[in-house]
């Protein structure tokens, strides 16, 4: 258990140094977010192509776990429709927040499940989710900055 630990916590590194699709995305449509508990802030661009995600990146500064949650979250999302980001929006919040260690189905979350551990670590269930809440509202056409700090974060 201790191996799968450590790999998943390399994962989470690796994402963190060499973020994936960190860059601005011109012509795109953007929203901020923001976790002023852990002080991470994050833009995220997405441009669509009908329903479906033609591309996704991101900007900004956070924490180790921020950063690799949205930059994996821009690896797992571009392409797909909007219906299939909420529900891997829906099962990797359930990853992270299922008190009875419950697993979120794996057939779509791949990668993600690295977060898993995330789950022992309260606060840092913001930082991992911020990117993600932060791309639902620029799906659902909202202008206004994401903040961590809502009941339904």
């Amino acid at each position: 258990m201790s191996e799968l630990r450590e790999l998943y916590q390399d994962v989470i590194l690796d994402h963190h140094k060499k973020p994936r699709n960190f860059r601005k995305l011109d012509g795109a449509s953007h929203i901020e977010g923001h976790n002023p508990l852990c002080g991470d802030k994050i833009t995220v661009y997405v441009q669509l192509d009908g329903d479906k995600i033609k591309d996704l990146s991101f900007q900004g500064s956070g924490c180790a776990i921020s950063t690799a949650s949205a930059s994996m979250m821009t690896e797992s999302l571009k392409g797909k429709s909007r219906d299939a980001a909420e529900t891997i929006f829906q099962e990797f919040h359930k990853l992270l927040t299922s008190s009875d260690g419950e697993a979120a189905d794996g057939e779509h979350l791949g990668k993600l499940q690295v977060f898993q551990g995330v789950r022992e670590f309260p606060l840092r269930v913001k930082c991992a989710t911020l990117a993600w809440h932060t791309l639902r509202a620029a799906l659902a056409g909202e202008q206004k900055t994401v903040t961590t700090e809502t009941d339904d974060n």
